[in-house]
């Protein structure tokens, strides 16, 4: 919780705040499935401390998937990263090509996923790879590409742009909840991609300018990343995806216009991080 908590009180949550690496002082055998979101995220938020993301992101993650299986638990939904990946030129980014991520945050994801697929034997393992996350929550992070361009424009007027060729994948913050949901509920075992719009930076870009008046700029980029993900083997679950990158932008900007959206400094990240010391 360090950037706070936005849950809603509920007679049926218990909420405890706690550090991810303490799981040993928590009884699972009454849980029945575990989704498994805590980690440091994003590549500038892991290379303020490599050491403690690996801590974070691979042994706390191991422990608990260890503690999960001996102890009953049905299911384990693990939230990795289209991002393992890395630098691919497939027009088909499927689950089965090899990863070659990056960064230590795309490597912490790789070896968690690799951890908890050991024990599919033991309970339903499931690992989820989402794209770039778009769209409202109570929560909001402005520090991810559609959002942040989204602001760019909504504050300033202008979209600035770091390179613009490399493709992103995205998906909407309401479809990434509804795939863990589904998850659960049909018990679907492997890793699946859940990522529904490729498009380049420039395009999104582009999408937002036709929707909010701002100009573009464009500046030179050192971020190679760029990839198309095809979620083909989770929409022939059933799956149907309901949001979009057009959905998120709309609602971005009609909250703003309505005061209820803001730029608050525990929305980045990084520089949140930095100012409380939490690396």
């Amino acid at each position: 919780m360090w950037f706070g908590n936005q849950l809603a009180p509920n007679p049926r949550l218990t909420i405890c705040a706690m550090d991810v690496r303490q799981i040993d002082e928590v009884d699972l055998s009454p849980y029945d499935t575990i989704f498994h979101l805590a980690n440091i995220a994003n590549d500038p938020s892991v290379e303020l401390n490599p050491y403690s993301s690996w801590e974070v992101n691979v042994l706390a993650g191991m422990r608990l998937v260890d503690r999960a299986a001996r102890q009953g638990v049905k299911q384990f939904i693990f939230a990795s990263s289209a991002s393992v990946y890395g630098l691919k030129s497939e027009p088909r980014v499927t689950e089965d090509l090899e990863l070659t991520p990056l960064s230590e945050y795309n490597k912490t994801k790789m070896v968690a996923e690799r951890v908890v697929l050991s024990y599919a034997d033991a309970m339903t393992t499931t690992v989820i790879r989402p794209a770039t996350v778009c769209g409202l929550s109570p929560r909001m992070r402005l520090d991810v590409v559609v959002n942040m361009l989204t602001m760019q424009a909504l504050t300033t007027g202008l979209v600035t742009v770091l390179g613009g060729d490399q493709t992103r994948p995205n998906i909407h913050i309401d479809d990434l909840v509804d795939v863990y949901l589904f998850a659960f509920d049909r018990r679907l075992a492997g890793v699946y991609n859940a990522g529904f719009e490729n498009l380049s930076v420039l395009e999104i870009a582009q999408r937002i300018a036709a929707r909010i008046p701002a100009e573009i700029q464009i500046l030179p980029s050192n971020d190679p990343r760029s990839y198309r993900q095809c979620s083909d083997r989770l929409l022939a679950t059933g799956f149907a995806p309901t949001r979009n990158v057009a959905a998120a932008i709309d609602e971005l900007a009609a909250r703003y216009a309505d005061g209820t959206l803001r730029d608050d400094p525990s929305f980045h990240n990084v520089s949140w991080m930095k100012q409380h010391n939490l690396s």
